[in-house]
Protein backbone atom coordinates (compact mmCIF):
# COMPACT_ATOMS: atom_id res chain seq x y z
CA UNK A 1 0.00 0.00 0.00
CA UNK A 2 1.55 3.30 -1.18
CA UNK A 3 1.87 5.83 1.59
CA UNK A 4 -0.60 8.66 0.81
CA UNK A 5 0.89 11.35 3.12
CA UNK A 6 0.16 14.92 2.36
CA UNK A 7 2.77 17.20 1.08
CA UNK A 8 2.73 21.20 1.43
CA UNK A 9 3.47 23.11 -1.53
CA UNK A 10 6.63 25.03 -1.60
CA UNK A 11 4.96 28.28 -2.10
CA UNK A 12 2.74 27.58 0.85
CA UNK A 13 5.39 26.51 3.20
CA UNK A 14 6.89 29.80 2.27
CA UNK A 15 4.34 31.81 3.09
CA UNK A 16 3.23 30.30 6.12
CA UNK A 17 6.64 30.80 7.51
CA UNK A 18 6.69 34.53 6.48
CA UNK A 19 3.56 35.23 8.11
CA UNK A 20 4.23 33.22 11.30
CA UNK A 21 7.21 34.84 12.20
CA UNK A 22 6.53 36.98 15.43
CA UNK A 23 4.84 40.45 14.59
CA UNK A 24 4.68 40.11 10.96
CA UNK A 25 0.83 39.09 10.33
CA UNK A 26 -0.13 41.86 13.19
CA UNK A 27 1.80 44.79 11.12
CA UNK A 28 -0.13 43.60 8.01
CA UNK A 29 -2.92 43.60 9.77
CA UNK A 30 -2.61 47.35 11.03
CA UNK A 31 -1.89 48.55 7.64
CA UNK A 32 -5.07 47.04 6.24
CA UNK A 33 -7.12 50.58 7.08
CA UNK A 34 -4.34 52.80 4.93
CA UNK A 35 -0.74 53.97 5.01
CA UNK A 36 0.44 54.45 8.42
CA UNK A 37 4.12 56.10 10.03
CA UNK A 38 6.59 54.34 11.60
CA UNK A 39 5.66 55.64 15.42
CA UNK A 40 1.71 54.85 14.41
CA UNK A 41 2.56 51.23 13.54
CA UNK A 42 4.36 50.43 16.79
CA UNK A 43 1.80 52.47 19.54
CA UNK A 44 -0.70 50.24 17.49
CA UNK A 45 1.86 47.22 18.70
CA UNK A 46 2.93 48.22 22.25
CA UNK A 47 5.25 45.24 22.75
CA UNK A 48 7.15 45.42 19.84
CA UNK A 49 10.11 46.55 19.93
CA UNK A 50 11.54 49.60 17.60
CA UNK A 51 14.09 47.18 16.58
CA UNK A 52 12.09 44.30 16.03
CA UNK A 53 9.43 46.47 13.63
CA UNK A 54 12.48 48.11 12.02
CA UNK A 55 13.58 44.58 11.12
CA UNK A 56 9.62 43.27 10.10
CA UNK A 57 9.09 46.32 7.66
CA UNK A 58 11.99 45.68 5.83
CA UNK A 59 11.06 41.86 5.58
CA UNK A 60 7.74 42.92 4.57
CA UNK A 61 8.79 44.86 2.21
CA UNK A 62 11.71 42.71 0.63
CA UNK A 63 9.03 40.37 -0.28
CA UNK A 64 6.94 42.95 -1.68
CA UNK A 65 3.83 43.09 0.97
CA UNK A 66 4.41 46.76 2.12
CA UNK A 67 5.89 49.77 0.42
CA UNK A 68 7.65 51.94 1.96
CA UNK A 69 7.04 55.82 0.76
CA UNK A 70 9.38 58.77 1.67
CA UNK A 71 7.78 62.27 1.02
CA UNK A 72 10.98 64.91 0.84
CA UNK A 73 9.07 67.33 3.96
CA UNK A 74 10.66 68.96 6.60
CA UNK A 75 10.94 67.19 8.98
CA UNK A 76 10.84 64.14 6.35
CA UNK A 77 7.88 61.81 6.43
CA UNK A 78 7.84 57.92 5.62
CA UNK A 79 4.91 56.20 5.79
CA UNK A 80 4.37 52.41 4.90
CA UNK A 81 1.14 50.82 2.84
CA UNK A 82 0.50 47.71 2.23
CA UNK A 83 1.12 46.75 -2.11
CA UNK A 84 -1.21 45.02 -4.18
CA UNK A 85 -0.02 42.03 -2.95
CA UNK A 86 0.07 42.55 0.89
CA UNK A 87 -3.51 43.68 0.45
CA UNK A 88 -4.74 40.51 -1.10
CA UNK A 89 -4.55 39.01 2.62
CA UNK A 90 -7.32 40.85 3.30
CA UNK A 91 -10.03 38.22 2.99
CA UNK A 92 -7.32 36.26 5.14
CA UNK A 93 -7.33 38.49 8.19
CA UNK A 94 -11.29 38.12 7.69
CA UNK A 95 -11.68 34.92 8.04
CA UNK A 96 -9.33 34.34 10.88
CA UNK A 97 -11.32 37.46 12.13
CA UNK A 98 -14.41 35.59 11.85
CA UNK A 99 -13.30 32.33 12.88
CA UNK A 100 -11.98 34.27 16.45
CA UNK A 101 -14.93 35.61 16.92
CA UNK A 102 -17.00 32.22 16.68
CA UNK A 103 -14.02 29.97 18.48
CA UNK A 104 -11.68 32.54 20.85
CA UNK A 105 -12.83 34.09 24.17
CA UNK A 106 -10.36 36.56 24.86
CA UNK A 107 -9.57 36.31 28.86
CA UNK A 108 -11.15 37.94 31.63
CA UNK A 109 -9.22 40.10 33.55
CA UNK A 110 -11.01 39.07 36.59
CA UNK A 111 -9.55 41.02 40.02
CA UNK A 112 -11.35 38.97 42.75
CA UNK A 113 -12.21 42.04 45.19
CA UNK A 114 -10.89 42.26 48.62
CA UNK A 115 -13.68 41.82 51.03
Amino acid sequence: MADHEPRMCTSVEKAMELLSKRWTALIVFTLLPGPMRFVNIENSLPNISGKVLSDRLRELEAEGLIIRTVYPEVPVRIEYSLTDKGRDLSPLYKSIGDWAERWIKPEMDIHPSAE
